[in-house]
């Protein structure tokens, strides 16, 4: 049994990457992939070198039960939510995107789809039948600021406002 955490896309791995820096600091590295078996165990593996120091990196995650079919950009998963990233790291993503939306049409509808799919992904933290994120989903420094800042952001009916916002205003062409 292996302790690597499940990357459910493609997607999902490369925002993970960009939220974990290089010890230097530099989040700049040229990802390599590929499907690797390590002690009997399927594995997604993503290396390359940091463009900041040239240390070597690389990454394992668990393959996902079932896998998840892009459907549109970009698909960070399937129903379930995500191991890599908490509530309010993907609550994070969304306001940093949102509030860089480029001024010409094509960059910005793709990066208010970002903003869009990263909401998506806070509300999966949701239980049925709850109407907010329970505190167990917040399990990095990152998406505990995050909530601890407001935590009303994260009621259901909140979310599906703002989803539904950047939705429209992708739809609309920015």
């Amino acid at each position: 049994m292996t302790d690597w955490p499940v990357a459910r896309t493609r997607d999902e791995a490369l925002v993970y990457l960009d939220l974990t820096p290089c010890e230097c600091g530099s989040i700049e590295t040229e990802w390599d992939s590929g499907v690797v078996s390590v002690e009997g165990s399927m594995a997604k593996c993503y290396s390359g070198v940091c463009a900041g120091c040239d240390a070597e990196r690389e990454f394992l995650f668990s393959l996902p039960r079932r896998e998840v079919m892009p459907r549109a950009w970009p698909t960070f998963g399937g129903h379930e939510p995500s191991q890599l990233l908490d509530a309010g790291e993907w609550m994070w993503v969304a306001d940093l995107t949102a509030g860089n939306v480029p001024s010409d049409p094509a960059n910005a509808q793709r990066a208010l789809s970002m903003a869009r799919s990263a909401v998506e992904e806070v509300l999966k933290f949701i239980p049925e039948g709850q109407e907010e994120v329970p505190q167990d989903a917040f399990w990095s420094a990152r998406g505990q600021e995050v909530r601890d800042a407001e935590p009303p952001r994260f009621r259901r009916d909140r979310l599906e406002v703002v989803r539904d916002t950047y939705r429209d205003l992708a739809d609309a062409g920015a």
